[in-house]
């Protein structure tokens, strides 16, 4: 098997490709970058250093960076990241829960590449309809923590995936053409909840900040509670 690490952001796609890798190989750790720039072409932002009690959750370790998130040279960052678990963990490879974005995925596999890596994207030209539900049948606790685009409303933010939002999503997708995973930065999510966790992550407390069409779900207090 082959020793991975998983770059995660704390959305969906980062942690059900985690899912994917571990029914395949050995994940033995999660890789998070933390930007301190929102608009970041590489790295999702939104609650990032909560990947930490997922990480927990999911009973790995964590190798966790700080970047400027300045266009190309956060590359760098990512690459002192992938080596720092090498070193540590001895991983052979990198998981990421690329499905559309060609900027992230060609970016990744360069670095990988470079480095000698193995780059899996288990999600990359997913069907994303099939994507969306298996996510609610396999038992992911995804909420909507960032909306970026027309008609996402104060209400989207907070919400939790279900069969009614992937109808809804599936529609909205279909009239303003937009990607129904929210590859296309329309909206970000958060994983509570996976079937790898070890125990739940429980929201105590949290604020919505929201205007235009624009709004982030930031959670300010959470903890891991038995399922």
């Amino acid at each position: 098997m082959v020793k991975l690490g998983v770059l995660c952001s704390g959305g969906k796609d980062s942690i059900y490709a985690a899912y994917r890798a571990m029914q395949k190989e050995e994940v033995a750790c999660f890789i998070s970058v933390v930007s301190r720039n929102e608009e970041s072409y590489m790295f999702h932002t939104p609650n990032v250093p909560l990947v930490a009690l997922q990480a927990e959750a999911a009973g790995l370790p964590l190798v966790c960076v700080e970047t400027a998130g300045e266009k190309e040279k956060e590359l760098q960052d990512l690459r002192d990241a992938l080596e720092c678990a090498r070193e540590r963990y001895g991983i052979e490879g990198v998981v990421s829960g690329a499905i559309l974005s060609v900027y992230q995925a060609s970016r990744l596999q360069q670095i990988c590449r470079d480095m000698d890596l193995w780059c899996f994207n288990p999600l990359w030209y997913t069907d994303q309809e099939g994507y969306m539900a298996s996510l609610v049948s396999e038992g992911f606790s995804i909420i909507i923590t960032g909306v970026f685009s027309e008609p996402f409303d104060e209400s989207w933010l907070g919400r939790r995936i279900d069969g009614l939002m992937i109808a809804q999503l599936k529609a909205i997708a279909e009239r303003y053409r937009i990607t129904l995973t929210g590859e296309g930065g329309e909206f970000e999510t958060f994983a509570l909840d996976a079937p790898f966790f070890e125990r739940r992550i429980a929201v105590r407390k949290a604020s919505v900040k929201y205007k235009n069409f624009r709004g982030v779900y930031m959670i300010e207090e959470a903890e891991l509670e038995e399922r």
